[in-house]
């Protein structure tokens, strides 16, 4: 049984573009797993560089909040020295006030005399100390709050 030439040709002819078609399909299916690893690759790199941001600015964020405890801590341990000075009598509050002179009467009498420097009433000294304890933190969550645009968002 011998194969006529026709038939041979048509068959490799037929084998060579089954070949053909199944290394077409292969080199695109390769194309397609390179792109695929490259929009990964490229990914992976904006990944990474978001992580890396991500640490710097918890890294600044936890170190302006150190920094302004620190401070806040500090300003409120000088309130309570002043308030426990206030209290043992080594300071007094002393506040800027300014008294009006008195006016002679038509009889000619004598006004009030100076009784010299005005000072904060007892009962209004605790409110003092609040008050002095929230100007120091609103104080400090202000710069704070400063420090962290400047420094974490305006990046």
């Amino acid at each position: 049984m011998t194969i006529s030439p026709l038939r041979l040709a048509a068959f490799l002819l037929l084998s060579a573009l089954l070949v053909w078609v199944a290394f077409d399909r292969v080199t695109d299916r390769l194309g397609t797993i390179q792109r695929e690893r490259d929009s990964a690759q490229f990914e992976l790199i904006g990944l990474r560089e978001a992580a890396r941001i991500s640490g710097e600015m918890l890294a600044a964020r936890d170190e302006i909040d150190f920094q302004r405890t620190q401070e806040l801590s500090h300003a409120l341990n000088q309130n309570d020295e002043l308030r426990r000075a206030v209290d043992d009598g080594h300071q007094r509050l002393r506040i800027k006030a300014t008294c009006s002179s008195p006016k002679p009467d038509q009889t000619g009498a004598g006004g009030v005399a100076d009784a010299g420097t005005a000072e904060l009433a007892a009962d209004a000294r605790p409110d003092y100390f609040t008050l002095r304890d929230q100007i120091a933190l609103s104080r400090q969550m202000i710069l704070g709050l400063q420090d962290h645009v400047r420094r974490i968002c305006l990046r």
